[in-house]
């Protein structure tokens, strides 16, 4: 016993915690430096501005992904799981302070005492009324850190949940962005579509005046209707592409698929932005992605529950007090006779069988394992999805500036076969050839530009930002 004691006092001073003390989680050397492909487009010496969307410089742009961060359900979703976890670390601390139980009551009745005693002395015990009142208190020396450990898994539990607030926040600015961009790219495809399905529709008049006179053939005219048809087929697409988009939109924003503001649901411009891209190196990005906070805030949480687990392998002791009065009226409780109380430790140990303490503790060191794998993995994933956006992104900028020398190309050559239909040179038919491969050239950089913007918000939701914000969501 005495052996006993002194090993407590001495964990007491020293302050001893079972388990891992944890230290945070170090990306690898290489996953801090410079991105390995940055195109002429974008730059590292900038980081990403924390509103990276401004960027565009769209006033609808900007109130539209602002209105999102603050009423989208996702992010409220992942508010309220916040405000759940910080509610349960306030609950786990209150494994700190001492636990304290009342009760009272009365009751009618006999006890088998009084009647013992009046049985003895050959008579019958009355029965009466009984008032009790009575409380307890105890207080767990925390001699092996099994509370200071839960304190810290769940404190790193609500880092999680912040971080995953934070990931929502990022997926809000880039879906509503992604939803405005393709909106706005989409009407003016559509427009695109329509002009293109005009020139198509002249050309098959003019085919159509000349077969009737005997100029053309049966394959002229057959030729042009079905290039007619084919450009009136590509505009259903777009429109339905265009209302999808305004339903994403809507769905962002945390409102009614009709209820899409004006300004979205006319912009026929798509929003970009006249500066390269500032993407910063894999350090910044490693800071700022919120899955990669919360892959290192697992880690910490299972760090601190192998010391919660390992914890059940000693005794838990407590200090107790316990108190209670019992008397037939109210003014005889608390007097001496009636009164009786307790102090004392309290000692629970599992010992000799700690084979069920042992098996949880080979679980959670499995699980912190897991923790520490999944954060390599989510540096790694990021690395990935920034290398690869920035790829494809630059990519779609090489296509689209050889389609705008394209589109700029028929747009002389279609001058030019207006000076010679004005000289008498060519045929109507042959300028509305050249007309029509201006407006093929212009759908196809229309088409390459909302490519263009689609891998350009990718790059954003990739780096991570946007959910740098103070403003919290609505009610």
């Amino acid at each position: 016993m005495i052996v006993a004691i002194g090993s407590v006092v001495v964990a007491t001073m020293a302050g001893c915690a079972a388990g891992p003390d944890y230290r945070p989680s170090v990306p690898p050397l290489t996953a801090s430096g410079a991105f390995a492909y940055v195109p002429p487009a974008a730059e590292g010496a900038n980081d990403l501005p924390t509103s990276w969307w401004r960027l565009y410089d769209d006033p609808v742009l900007n109130g539209l992904v602002e209105r999102a961060l603050l009423a989208n359900a996702d992010v409220r979703v992942a508010q309220a799981n916040l405000d759940a976890a910080r509610a349960s670390l306030r609950g786990v601390r209150t494994t700190r302070l001492p636990a304290t139980l009342s009760d009272g009551g009365a009751t009618y009745g006999r006890s088998s005492t009084t009647t013992q005693i009046a049985d003895s002395e050959g008579r019958t015990a009355p029965d009466r009324t009984i008032d009790t009142f009575g409380g307890s208190i105890s207080y767990e020396l925390d001699l092996f850190g099994r509370n200071r450990r839960s304190i810290e898994a769940a404190s790193a539990d609500v880092g999680v949940s912040e971080a995953e607030r934070d990931a929502a926040r990022v997926v809000v600015a880039a879906e509503t962005t992604r939803a405005y961009v393709s909106a706005c790219s989409t009407a003016h495809q559509g427009l695109v579509a329509k002009r293109t399905a005009s020139v198509a529709a002249e050309e098959r008049d003019v085919v159509g005046r000349q077969f009737a006179a005997g100029g053309a053939t049966r394959f002229d005219l057959a030729r042009t209707d079905t290039l007619y048809a084919q450009t009136l087929a590509d505009i259903p697409g777009l429109e339905g592409e265009h209302r999808a988009a305004l339903f994403a939109l809507a769905a962002m924003l945390g409102v009614g698929p009709g209820q899409v503001p004006a300004a979205a649901a006319e912009c026929a411009v798509q929003p970009a932005i006249g500066r390269p891209v500032p993407v910063g190196d894999g350090a910044a990005l490693i800071r700022r992605r919120p899955d990669i906070r919360a892959a290192e805030r697992n880690v910490a949480a299972a760090s601190a529950r192998i010391g919660v687990a390992q914890a059940d392998l000693y005794p838990s002791i407590s200090l107790f007090g316990s108190a209670s009065t019992s008397a037939p009226d109210l003014g005889g409780l608390g007097t001496r006779p009636s009164t009786s109380f307790g102090l004392g430790p309290l000692i629970s140990w599992s010992f000799p069988n700690v084979a069920a303490a042992r098996a949880r503790i080979a679980a959670a060191k499995a699980t912190d394992r897991v923790a520490i794998a999944r954060f390599d993995g989510a540096v790694l994933t990021a690395l990935k999805e920034v290398e690869q956006s920035l790829a494809r992104y630059s990519a779609a900028l090489d296509r689209t500036r050889h389609l705008e020398v394209a589109a700029a190309n028929a747009e002389v050559a279609l001058d030019l076969a207006r000076m010679s239909l004005a000289a008498g040179s060519i045929s109507r038919l042959d300028m509305l050839e050249a007309e029509r491969t201006h407006v093929g050239a212009q759908a196809s950089l229309a088409a390459a530009e909302a490519q263009r913007g689609d891998t350009l918000v990718t790059v954003f939701k990739a780096l991570g930002g946007g959910w740098q914000t103070d403003r919290q969501p609505a009610d």
